[in-house]
């Protein structure tokens, strides 16, 4: 209780700091211990192969499972979200990259700890302008294909690694050809021990999934090359590898040189929101547990900060390491502290060995990675579901494949957005009717009928605005002409139109003209307090007073039968 209140404001609902590890549960301190080491046993070969991925040295990788990691869990809210190095921000780091600097060299490690602390500056203003909603635009269907197309980009960019084969392309079909056509030239002690990890790895992560099948692969392969010399076969090994606590680097700041990263870093911050909030907002729901957006943006902000300044790669909030510490136990960000603490002992004491690591090794590890990426899962469901989402989700992954990541998930985003306005551009409209009962339903726009003799109920799916304003006005003069003559009021059901635009207003005017000259009544029903104001605001209400708006169906049939001297 002294070391919650300690953190905890006395005005404040939730405490200031290590929102996702207070309360203590001590009940679940061994379980999440217990996770911790599993998430480092895991993740340590995976963070490795990340930042291979990201065309940074491989130590740089297990700088991310240290202060980005303990950072976030000081400052974010979710008790389950894990914050390191990713698979989609590493390949667009590595996509952003290409060509400014040599993979690997202090020039290019400089240029990534700019982009890191580039992500940051956005994350936060999107935090001090409560942006969390962001994440709502990039929906889960071009997600699907977008992790899909990284998983075929990175698949196709370690081959090279995996079978010693020299490739210069950047784009991943000329890689890939270039691989094709060298396919003679592969080196078969490399080809044969990447075959053997992949095989191990993926039968062990199928059959064991809590074993921490990449680590021991990592270690079987650190003894073998040890013990017989791989080096000697012409297997190409890390070399030495300097371990130590990160220190504070601040990367060199140069006009042109930031200009030229803009582009890389809001790549990564959209990636960031949409795949972290997705994730801590997934776990959140299935853990009935409060997750706050925007505070997790501030705890993201931070944690790519201490990567800028420790001199790492971005981080982001990973749905597959998410999903290992839970799987292992862990229920709150201690876990995550555990996993730093480990991290933090190899960096210091084990890092040694490392330098007989085959490179094809973590290649093979990167290839599994990229296995999982691809979503046939969520494929075969889209497909199942919704043939046009399918094929926006199979757009979305050529088109990382075809253009690159960078600009994957830029025409990702714009794939979500588009599919947002057709939503609304193109929303269902039906006519309501009355069964013998009583009750209004539904029914398809061109075979419904009159709810009465003389009164058609219209309904329309979206709120109206400029570019669907047209459409709502054809589908009324459609039904106008439908059942004319006869026809003596148009009622719309307003209940999905929460907003009315300019446009719209000038339309619902005309249409209201037009209604009138052929001796018809246009009236609304179930207003919003929201389209009540922009009915105000656009001078409607002079033209449908209160007798032409109702708040019920009933109301506004009672009000017909009055009108036209009809039995109630």
């Amino acid at each position: 209780m002294a070391f919650t209140s300690f953190f905890k404001h006395k005005h404040l609902k939730h405490p200031l700091f290590f929102r996702g590890l207070l309360p203590l549960d001590r009940s679940q301190l061994i379980a999440n211990l217990v996770a911790g080491l599993s998430l480092a046993a895991m993740n340590i070969p995976q963070a490795m192969g990340y930042a291979k991925i990201a065309g940074m040295p491989v130590i740089t990788g297990l700088y991310t499972l240290l202060l980005p990691l303990v950072v976030f869990a000081v400052l974010g809210s979710s008790r389950y979200l894990v914050v390191a190095s990713d698979s989609a921000t590493a390949a667009i780091l590595a996509g952003g990259l290409a060509g400014l600097a040599v993979m690997g060299s202090p020039e290019y490690v400089g240029l990534a700890g700019m982009v890191a602390l580039l992500t940051a500056g956005m994350l936060l203003l999107a935090r001090i302008l409560n942006l969390g909603f962001l994440a709502d635009f990039l929906s889960r269907t071009v997600l699907i294909g977008f992790l899909t197309g990284v998983g075929f980009q990175v698949g196709i960019a370690v081959l090279n690694t995996m079978l010693k084969i020299n490739v210069v392309g950047n784009n991943p079909v000329h890689q890939l050809f270039e691989v094709i056509v060298n396919l003679d030239r592969t080196h078969l002690p490399t080809a044969g021990l990447s075959l053997s990890i992949i095989i191990a790895v993926v039968y062990l992560q199928k059959k064991f999934p809590r074993f921490p099948g990449a680590l021991m692969a990592v270690i079987a392969a650190v003894i073998l090359s040890y013990v017989f010399g791989f080096s000697q076969y012409g297997m190409e090994v890390i070399g030495p590898v300097s371990g130590d606590f990160p220190h504070p680097v601040l990367p060199a700041f140069e006009k042109n040189m930031i200009m030229n990263l803009l582009p890389v870093a809001m790549s990564c911050f959209i990636m960031i929101v949409a795949q972290s909030s997705l994730t801590a907002r997934a776990y959140g729901t299935k853990h009935h547990q409060h997750v706050d957006e925007n505070r997790d943006l501030l705890g993201l902000s931070a944690a790519n900060g201490a990567a800028a300044l420790s001199g790492t790669f971005v981080v982001n909030g990973s749905p597959t390491q998410t999903a290992m510490v839970e799987t292992s136990g862990g229920s709150s960000q201690l876990a995550h502290l555990s996993t730093a603490c480990v991290v933090l002992f190899v960096l210091l004491f084990l890092t040694g060995p490392l330098q007989f690591l085959p490179v094809c090794v973590l290649g093979a590890i990167v290839f599994t990675i990229a296995i999982r990426l691809v979503d046939v899962a969520g494929f075969r469901d889209l497909w199942r579901k919704s043939r046009h989402e399918w094929r926006l989700a199979l757009i979305t992954a050529l088109s990382v494949v075809l253009f690159g990541v960078e600009n994957g998930i830029l025409i990702a985003l714009i794939l979500s957005l588009l599919q947002h306005v057709r939503h609304s551009y193109h929303p269902s409209t039906s006519i309501e009717g009355k069964t013998p009962d009583g009750h209004w339903i539904m029914h398809h726009f061109d075979t419904g009928e009159m709810a009465e003799e003389g009164l058609a109920v219209y309904w329309f799916g979206s709120s109206l605005f400029y570019a669907n304003s047209d459409r709502f006005a054809t589908k009324a003069r459609h039904l106008v002409k439908k059942f004319s003559p006869g026809l003596k009021w148009v009622v719309v059901d307003a209940g999905a139109i929460s907003a009315i635009d300019y446009t719209s207003g000038g339309m619902i005017r005309e249409l209201d003209d037009d209604m009138k000259r052929q001796g018809i009544r246009m009236v609304f029903v179930h207003l919003s307090r929201s389209a009540k104001k922009d009915m105000e605001q656009l001078g409607l209400n002079d033209v449908f007073g209160e007798e032409r708006r109702f708040e019920s169906l009933r109301d506004c049939l009672a009000a017909y039968h009055a009108a036209q001297n009809l039995p109630v």
